[in-house]
């Protein structure tokens, strides 16, 4: 009742507000309360409200609007609780109703805790006894867990010990990674794990640093290794050449055999050997038989699979390029102290070395340097090898040494070839260096030759063994018969002739084996151009000096012609042999040949032969001027000179045929008679002889029919031919005693006579002789006896021709 009579005066609210409503007129108050109204219902926030009514300095209206809201919520609210009382009334008498229930409900549910609680507490008891026991279970699995974890860990960890120890380092980088795998993250002790993070990282850099010194030694190593492989690689190249040298003699000894049938020749297939050749053998450890029992690459192959394995494969590949790179570079440095001729083979061996050990890398390496980068060191070390080539060439000036080193050069050039590295250029520096080796070999030869022709005495060679004879004969084909003489054997020439051929043979084996091996397969024009000025320009060259100034007498003169006889045989030798040395056939050698290359010599030599015999002759001709020009009779036997001049020419032809050849004799013969007719036609016409009668000339006729006897009696040295050829040497004393003993002599005038009989005569020789002849009965004052007598024919026929000739002159 109290609480109905307490809320009569609150009902007086909602009148209140309608009365208030009705009495706001204004629309834009109202307005204002609809707007703050919504937003308190929708619970926004009244800060603009706010600060528009202090801005436009009306809070009290605002106040007044919150004010009247809050008075129109109080009424609905009370006619909300006014709905409900009774409810609530209700509720209020059910809630105590329900006191009773309660309590009772409380005492059944004491009485029944404290009944579970005495059942439940030995329950309890036992699962918290196995709650304990189950944690403790767990707890020992997992210690058990960790133990065994930590024996693997640590088993791994002794074996790891184990393998560095023993330095297998790639087990031992294995155990690591299975550590690191297995058991670093996973490791149950934190000691271990900080151990474990600490030592892996310092047991590969440990392994690093080994295997790293491990390559730094063999690095230094395989230098030596490198040269003594390549003094092996290109020692067996040259044994190899060498028993092609060899192959070759026996073929060129079997083809001269044959050639000169002097037996029957047995060909057999030989097989070669060829066990000692280098292998580039295949296996993988970096070792093999034969010619690389001495090269070990282990070491730089388990450093590379070392490195491999802590993924530095592609650094240690870039650091070994650069470490060998640098040991080439090295490789290229000539020193200045030793000659290049002493350490040359060194040189190249070292070079050649490298490169058969990296292409032995490159194909068992495993990718550890690539083919392009091994032909770039080649590229490097051929330019480099070229240009000390050059220099060294450009600074020699023997022969000999050129051609030591080009044959080494060549023999590396063969030994790496079969290794496919291109030495072109460097066959090419060789060939450009051709023309020096061989100006300097012609410059060795002329020296050589010079000193053997001062050192000869220009007399027969004698030789007292076989020996001798095959030395200085047989080794040169210089004997003009098959059959081995009877020793002692006195040889037609001079030491000489042996000795300049030994020069000229060495020339032509050293000219070939420095055009041999040089890439240019065909280069027998080449020796023979060289050989052609060795022969024409130097060998001739020093004949003609040593005969127009060394040469005293007629021995020595003839004993140079019968060499420079012999030298024509050798000249034909020298074109075989540098024929079948340079692998030309024979017939194309022969084809090839061209005129006899010492014809100056020769011709001089002859010349001068025949000067000194000329010289000895006219000592014996100097007689002609005690002939009685006006004998009364001829005489029978010849004059006083002619016999003299017969009994040298005898004795000397008895002495040259012994060392000159038929034809060199039948020469010099030749121009002697030839200088004894014009010395007789000299006589006659010079001033000495102011007369002479037909009795004179018929002395002089049996002067000459003497001298042609002479040349008769040589047909059994040369052919009937030859002998005529000696009898035209004095075809011209022979021609002018004719026409002074003719009947009828006018017909020299006849030109079809003069050119059948006298055509060596010469029209003022002729006048100025005939014009000396007398008739015997022209004497002082024969003209009065015989004045009135007829004119003698002949007498006639002479002034005729004295006449026409003069008419002709």
């Amino acid at each position: 009742m109290m609480m109905q009579s307490g809320t009569k005066p609150r009902r007086k609210v909602a009148p209140a507000a309608a009365a208030a409503d009705g009495g706001g007129g204004d629309s834009a108050d109202k307005q204002d309360q609809l707007l703050l109204s919504s937003a308190i219902c929708n619970n926004e926030d009244l800060g603009p409200f706010i600060r528009r009514a202090f801005a436009s300095g009306k809070p009290d209206a605002l106040l007044h609007l919150l004010r009247h809201f809050a008075r129109a919520k109080e009424s609905e609210i009370e006619e909300v609780c006014k709905a409900h009382y009774q409810d609530f009334i209700l509720a209020v008498d059910d809630l105590r109703s329900l006191l009773s229930d309660v309590d009772s409900l409380k005492s059944a549910l004491s009485r029944s805790n404290s009944a579970l609680q005495s059942v439940a507490l030995p329950l309890l008891s036992s699962l918290d006894a196995y709650l304990e026991a189950r944690n403790v279970s767990a707890n020992i699995h997992l210690a058990l867990g960790s133990v065994a974890s930590c024996i693997g860990l640590m088993d791994l960890c002794s074996r790891a010990n184990l393998h560095l120890s023993g330095g297998n380092f790639y087990m031992a980088l294995k155990c690591v990674d299975a550590i690191e795998a297995q058991f670093l993250d996973g490791t149950p002790s934190s000691t271990l794990k900080n151990m474990l993070e600490k030592k892996i990282p310092e047991i590969r850099s440990c392994i690093e640093r080994k295997v790293s010194k491990e390559f730094g030694d063999w690095l230094v190593e395989i230098r030596v290794v490198s040269r003594n492989l390549g003094q092996l690689a290109i020692g067996q190249a040259s044994a190899a050449r060498q028993r092609e040298e060899d192959l070759r003699i026996k073929q060129r000894q079997a083809e001269e055999q044959s050639r000169l049938s002097l037996r029957d020749c047995v060909y057999a297939l030989q097989e070669e050997d060829d066990d000692d050749v280098l292998s580039v053998g295949s296996e993988s450890d970096g070792k093999s038989e034969n010619g690389f029992s001495g090269l070990d690459l282990t070491p730089l192959y388990r450093a590379y699979h070392i490195h491999q394995t802590l993924g530095l494969e592609d650094r240690f590949k870039q650091y070994y390029f650069e470490n060998r790179k640098l040991q080439l570079t090295s490789d290229f440095q000539v020193s200045s102290m030793t000659p290049f001729l002493e350490s040359h083979q060194t040189f190249f061996a070292q070079i050649a070395g490298f490169f058969i050990v990296e292409d032995r890398i490159m194909r068992t390496g495993g990718g550890l340097i690539s083919k392009m980068e091994v032909e770039n060191l080649w590229e490097t070390a051929v330019s480099k090898m070229c240009s000390v080539l050059e220099d060294q060439f450009s600074r020699m000036q023997t022969a000999n040494h050129l051609l030591l080193i080009k044959d080494y050069v060549s023999l590396l050039g063969v030994t790496l070839r079969r290794y496919g590295y291109l030495v072109d250029s460097l066959l090419d520096v060789l060939s450009k260096h051709r023309d020096k080796y061989h100006e300097l070999l012609l410059s060795d030869c002329r020296k050589q030759i010079t000193e053997a022709l001062a050192a000869d005495k220009f007399e027969q060679l004698l030789m007292k063994k076989e020996y001798e004879y095959s030395m200085n004969v047989l080794s040169f084909q210089l004997q003009a018969s098959d059959i081995i003489p009877a020793f002692p054997y006195v040889a037609p020439f001079s030491s000489t002739v042996p000795d300049c051929c030994r020069i000229v043979r060495s020339f032509i084996e050293d000219s070939v084996s420095f055009m041999s091996y040089g890439g240019q397969l065909d280069f027998y024009d080449v020796v023979k151009k060289y050989l052609d000025r060795l022969l024409g320009e130097v060998l001739d060259g020093a004949l003609l000096k040593i005969i127009n100034t060394s040469v005293h007498g007629v021995s020595q003169a003839m004993q140079i012609a019968a060499n420079m006889a012999v030298f024509e045989r050798a000249c034909d030798f020298f074109s075989r042999h540098a024929g079948q040395l340079s692998g030309v056939a024979l017939r194309m050698v022969e084809r090839s040949r061209r005129q006899f290359p010492l014809t100056q010599s020769r011709a001089a030599a002859e010349e001068m032969l025949s000067g000194l015999l000329k010289q000895k002759v006219d000592g014996f001709m100097s007689l002609i001027e005690n002939v009685n020009w006006m004998a009364d009779d001829p005489p029978q036997s010849g004059n006083e000179y002619v016999n003299e001049v017969i009994i040298y020419l005898e004795t000397l032809v008895s002495t040259a045929q012994q060392i000159l050849p038929a034809n060199v004799l039948k020469r010099v013969l030749q121009d002697v008679l030839s200088h004894i007719s014009e010395m007789i036609i000299g006589a006659l016409y010079g001033d000495s002889v102011k007369r002479f009668n037909v009795n004179a000339i018929m002395g002089i006729d049996v002067d000459v029919r003497l001298l042609e006897s002479f040349a008769d009696n040589q047909a059994a040295l040369f052919s009937e031919e030859e002998a005529n050829q000696l009898k035209t040497a004095l075809s011209e004393s022979r021609q002018m005693i004719n026409l002074l003993l003719s009947n009828h002599p006018e017909n020299f005038m006849n030109a079809v006579i003069r050119v059948r009989s006298y055509n060596t005569l010469d029209h003022k020789k002729v006048l100025t002789i005939v014009e000396k002849l007398r008739d015997p009965s022209d004497r002082y004052f024969s003209s009065f006896t015989t004045r009135g007598a007829k004119q003698n024919p002949k007498k006639k026929s002479l002034d005729t021709l004295i006449r026409r000739l003069k008419d002709v002159n």
